[in-house]
């Protein structure tokens, strides 16, 4: 079942994210995240863009939402998007469905732009992100230093189809 996340979310959030904290180069992060925290991050992100999380039994097995891609004004129609998913949950299409449901609530909203970060070498997301229509952008060579070793970073996009029919007509350009 795909829902939106709650603030009840953090813990089980954390328990998802901090296997990829502690464990690889996927985040960038380097400590794990406190679900005081995650609550705080839950709660800034819920009320403008989505948050969802795939709940199975009881148990949340994967979660994805979408950011602001920048602060500045001209930024808003653009957003980045992050995925986790549980150890067990890959392949199972719990991630296809989370980034659809999300990807369906962007367009709902009315946003143009999609940009996925993937820390490389990561050919399974860059895969998962290419099935989904993103094509690749860019590279970021040695940007992120994690487990005493330089990371590149690639940046996929998605412009989704229906964002400037739904765009303010005073808006559009």
């Amino acid at each position: 079942m795909i829902r939106f996340a709650t603030p009840e979310d953090a813990a089980a959030i954390c328990d998802i994210y901090n296997h990829f904290v502690q464990h690889t180069t996927i985040t960038f992060e380097e400590r794990p995240v406190a679900p005081e925290e995650m609550r705080r991050r839950i709660v800034e992100i819920v009320p403008t863009l989505p948050w969802l999380v795939w709940v199975e039994e009881s148990q949340l097995q994967g979660f994805c939402y979408a950011g602001k891609w920048k602060e500045r004004g001209a930024y808003r129609y653009s957003v980045e998007s992050t995925i986790y998913l549980r150890g067990g949950s890959i392949r199972r299409g719990i991630g296809t469905g989370l980034y659809r449901a999300m990807l369906d609530d962007l367009r709902q909203k009315g946003l143009h732009v999609v940009i996925a970060g993937i820390a490389l070498p990561n050919q399974a997301s860059v895969a998962f992100h290419e099935k989904l229509g993103f094509h690749k952008v860019a590279r970021f060579e040695q940007v992120g230093w994690k487990f005493n070793q330089w990371i590149d970073v690639g940046y996929w996009q998605l412009i989704l189809d229906q964002a400037m029919e739904q765009m303010p007509a005073r808006e559009r350009v």
